[in-house]
């Protein structure tokens, strides 16, 4: 490679400017790896000049060579995981980002749980998550982070077809009004998987009573990936209405939005029977919208 060239990801010249600003506020979080002047890795540089100090001081065994490349190894696949994400991260800003109000505590958190992972999918939730909270800093706690660094990709997976039945009504709702039915069990949305996600934590389940939106108006809506339904209640104020057996915990509500969920076939008929005596028909809307957000 030439001197003064790199193959980092940082090219400021190439970038947005709420991009540039992410950029330098990852690289001084977290020690400056993501700086677009470094030929080598800074963790490979610093583990030659180890090698080199013990060479001088000590007999360096074979022990401490494959101990050296290892470390030197690992911390390259862990520099890569943080550029790959990253990289993902930047076209997903929006022109009124603000990275400057995010807590260097957040990146450095954020980095040190996200930097092992190499799984290309489980590295877009993670970039989704960079830059909501750039977009909005403050959108995804350091117990979200931290919750995210422990999730298989099985359980993202499992959470991502749940988040497929997931009305907005003020914030998310996973409607499952019957785990047995079969539009949930097709996405393998029963009892088994339900007492799952709780017991990870992203959602809460109550297969019995199941939980119920109450003081309600007359009229009000919820939509579902774009389209509307449109409620009349018999009462001018203090109506209720059942919402299934499922609701999301604090970290299902964060993570959610971002999980790349789409829309069920079907589920918009099923919730519209499901609520049809509570429905003011003639106004009820049927809009396509994009498939990623309820």
């Amino acid at each position: 490679m030439p001197e003064g060239t790199s193959n980092s990801i940082v090219n400021l010249g190439d970038v947005s400017k709420p991009a540039n600003t992410l950029i330098k506020k990852i690289s001084n979080a977290v020690g400056g790896l993501l700086a677009p002047w470094q030929l080598t890795r800074v963790a490979k540089a610093e583990a030659e000049a180890a090698i080199i100090k013990a060479q001088g001081e000590i007999q360096v065994t074979d022990l401490h060579r494959r101990a050296m490349h290892r470390f030197v190894e690992e911390e390259a696949r862990n520099q890569k995981n943080i550029e790959d994400t990253t990289a993902k991260a930047l076209p997903q800003l929006n022109d009124a980002s603000n990275p400057n109000a995010i807590e260097d505590d957040w990146i450095t958190n954020f980095f040190e749980k996200s930097r092992i992972i190499s799984d290309g999918e489980m590295q877009n939730l993670w970039s989704r998550v960079l830059a909501g909270e750039a977009n909005k800093p403050g959108s995804y706690s350091k117990r979200t982070v931290n919750f995210l660094s422990d999730l298989d990709k099985i359980d993202a997976e499992l959470f991502s077809k749940l988040c497929g039945f997931a009305w907005m009504a003020g914030v998310l709702l996973p409607l499952v009004f019957d785990p047995q039915a079969d539009i949930y069990t097709k996405q393998k949305i029963d009892f088994t998987a339900l007492n799952h996600l709780e017991s990870i934590g992203l959602i809460k389940f109550d297969g019995l009573v199941g939980f119920t939106r109450t003081k309600l108006p007359k009229h009000f809506t919820f939509q579902y990936y774009g389209r509307t339904l449109v409620f009349e209640m018999p009462k001018h104020s203090d109506n209720q209405i059942d919402i299934g057996k499922a609701l999301f915990s604090k970290t299902g509500l964060e993570l959610a939005p971002i999980c790349g969920s789409k829309p069920v076939d079907g589920f918009w008929e099923y919730v519209s029977d499901h609520w049809k005596q509570h429905l003011l028909k003639s106004k009820t809307e049927q809009v396509s919208a994009p498939a990623t957000k309820p």
